[in-house]
């Protein structure tokens, strides 16, 4: 399954989920109806009824069963409080993965760590990412659960996080801990992030009748010496016991059915997941020896906290008890997941060690020297079809490569790009021109609008950063995203202002000058802002132009000869067979300020618009048999616009 089948199926899953609450809501609306019945009976009320005068007093008609307009009341109280609640919980989440991670109480990784396993952690979620080409996500970690347990949270790719207890640091070795983050970057990766958002929203929409109930409950415990002091206040205490219960039974009917709803999409997702990790790393050892560790251990993978009940189907693993023997439970048993990867499983757990010698098993794999031997990334043959089908898998070879390349990259660069206060001079020092003149004034825009922290590291790292062969240099962009997206938003202004006057310092825009602006400014837009990633466009026609303008400005990237632009922009087109007519080349000279603003509509399109323009786009850089290091940066500097996760792509 493809990046993009896998969210089609994302969103299916979310409409036939919405469908599933709307029921489980309607079952709230029914069961605060009768409840609501039953209270005003209990406390002879009848608000929509009709008093009679039997024998000189008033008596008060039973109410009926059907009540229309208290059904009605009801009914527009209920969604208006499930629908607030819910638009608060997901107004919440929609700041982005930290969000989410931060309100369990996990704590962000530092990337100057000196913790071997926080190191060893970071190592493997980076060559993750870089095989993906997906942003490298922020890494959080529980520091107060023992368990053996992990998530991936956010809306997108841009602003997706990976949170890990302490447990998973302490008790797996390497290959298990690349299994389990091979996991969360399944979810990732198929879309199951936005979902999860959805379905905890939704969730505590219903929940909150409950709670509502619980805290009139529970504010009872004060009125109840009042009442003994004053006679007359008895009736008042009842009135509000009785709402109390019923709101606490109305909430919870509700959020019983949704639970079930919430545990039964989990679980169809988990097995998907799993086979994805061991595809990811070719290695279902890793993957089922962390299974058989939460298995034989005494934590398992039961958090401690409270607060992660909320999100309990986010985790790797089954994070609290789950009734109902087993109807609530949101991961399969684990005998099963192990078995779907290793059917020989006979079903023998074991207990971890204390803690895993990560010094012992790799002084390496814990961050502090290279992973590899220094062994160049290995040439993949670029192939349109394949390169586009590609998205959102990893094959053993890109993993691998992504490795190499990690291992290759001086330790200098990738430690300050790492840094929050060192990012912002790599990413300046990967602008330096090679012509002596242009780098003085680059350097003295640094030094005037930068700092002196920042000029004294842009100078240090300079000459590496001239020295680094250009296969680096987007997935060294790739790497400080996490730092850059932790500085303050007026910091990131500033930073982005430098940056734009680094790339017209020479009065032109270079193919990897526009890719690394793009890239970043969109990368760090939508981390900062993940929920402003919407669909406006759902039609090829309404973005003929702007397909014509990317598929143009790639036929162009790497050669002056017009014919063969041409031929290279014919190839393209030929993949969309119902626009074709209408896509026209545009030949140079090509202003880059044209292609951004086409790329930020089509960044508004659905996905199959999406697929189709990309693939396009590979069959742009396919048509003379080889690929320039200029179209496969623009290639990813596109695919990074579209938010479609590209692999590595190798160039001659």
């Amino acid at each position: 399954m493809d990046f993009f089948e896998a969210q089609a199926r994302a969103k299916k899953r979310t409409s036939r989920l919405v469908l599933l609450f709307s029921f489980a809501v309607f079952g709230t609306i029914i069961a605060a109806y009768f409840a609501a019945v039953f209270s005003l009976n209990a406390l002879g009320q009848t608000p929509f009824g009709r008093q009679e005068r039997n024998h000189g007093y008033s008596a008060l008609r039973p109410p009926s069963l059907w009540q229309p307009q208290l059904f009605g009341v009801v009914g527009l109280g209920t969604l208006a409080v499930v629908g607030l609640a819910s638009l608060f919980k997901w107004r919440q989440f929609s700041a982005g993965g930290s969000a989410v991670a931060e309100s369990v109480g996990a704590r962000r990784v530092e990337s100057q760590t000196t913790n071997f396993n926080e190191r060893r952690l970071l190592n493997v979620v980076e060559e993750m990412a870089i095989a993906a080409g997906t942003p490298v996500p922020v890494v959080y970690v529980l520091e107060d659960e023992p368990a053996i347990n992990a998530f991936a949270a956010g809306l997108t790719t841009n602003d997706a996080v990976v949170a890990v207890t302490r447990g998973t640091l302490e008790k797996l070795s390497r290959d298990e801990l690349q299994g389990v983050i091979g996991h969360e970057f399944s979810h990732i990766l198929n879309g199951d992030m936005r979902l999860n958002l959805r379905l905890t929203s939704l969730l505590f929409g219903i929940l909150v009748l409950g709670l509502a109930g619980r805290g009139v409950l529970w504010s009872l415990r004060g009125a109840r010496m009042s009442s003994r002091r004053e006679k007359n206040s008895g009736g008042v205490v009842a009135a509000i016991a009785v709402i109390g219960v019923s709101l606490l039974i109305v909430g919870y009917v509700g959020y019983f059915f949704g639970r079930l709803i919430q545990s039964a999409v989990s679980r169809q997702r988990e097995f998907l997941a799993d086979a994805s990790a061991v595809q990811f790393t070719r290695n279902p050892e890793g993957l089922t020896g962390a299974l058989k560790k939460i298995g034989g251990y005494a934590f398992g993978s039961r958090l401690q906290t409270n607060k992660a009940a909320a999100i309990g189907h986010f985790f790797f693993a089954q994070s609290f008890r789950s009734g109902m023997t087993g109807l609530w439970a949101t991961h399969p048993p684990l005998p099963e997941r192990i078995r779907a990867i290793d059917p020989r499983f006979d079903g023998t757990m074991f207990e971890p060690p204390e803690k895993v010698d990560v010094v012992q098993e790799s002084f390496a794999s814990a961050g502090f020297a290279p992973t590899l031997p220094r062994v160049a990334p290995k040439k993949i043959a670029f192939n349109a079809g394949e390169i586009v089908a590609g998205a959102g898998n990893l094959t053993l070879e890109q993993f691998s490569n992504a490795e190499s390349l990690l291992s290759n990259l001086p330790a200098s660069l990738r430690e300050a790009a790492r840094s929050p206060d060192d990012a912002p001079a790599v990413l300046y020092g990967l602008l330096l021109s090679e012509d002596s003149a242009v780098q003085q004034i680059q350097r003295k825009l640094v030094s005037d609008q930068a700092g002196a922290r920042t000029t004294a590291v842009f100078d240090l790292i300079a000459p590496t950063c001239l020295s680094l062969g250009a296969e680096y240099k987007l997935p060294l962009v790739q790497l400080a995203v996490p730092a850059m997206r932790s500085v303050s938003s007026l910091t990131l202004a500033a930073f982005l202002h430098t940056l734009d006057e680094l790339v017209h310092a020479d009065a032109r825009v270079s193919t990897f000058e526009f890719a690394l602006q793009k890239v970043l400014t969109h990368t760090l837009r939508l981390g900062h802002s993940p929920k402003s990633a919407v669909i406006q466009f759902y039609s090829f026609n309404a973005l003929a132009g702007e397909i014509s303008i990317v598929l143009s400005a790639l036929s162009q990237a790497s050669t002056r000869d017009t014919n063969e632009a041409r031929v290279a922009f014919s190839a393209g087109i030929s993949q969309l067979k119902l626009i074709e007519t209408q896509l026209v080349f545009e030949p140079s000279p090509f202003d880059f300020a044209q292609l951004d603003s086409a790329l930020d509509r089509l960044a508004l399109a659905s996905g199959p618009i999406k697929q189709r323009t990309l693939l396009a786009a590979a069959h742009v850089v396919s048509s003379n048999g080889s690929v320039s290091v200029v179209e496969a940066e623009l290639l990813r500097a596109i695919a990074s616009s579209l938010d479609v996760p590209l692999p590595l792509i190798s160039a001659a």
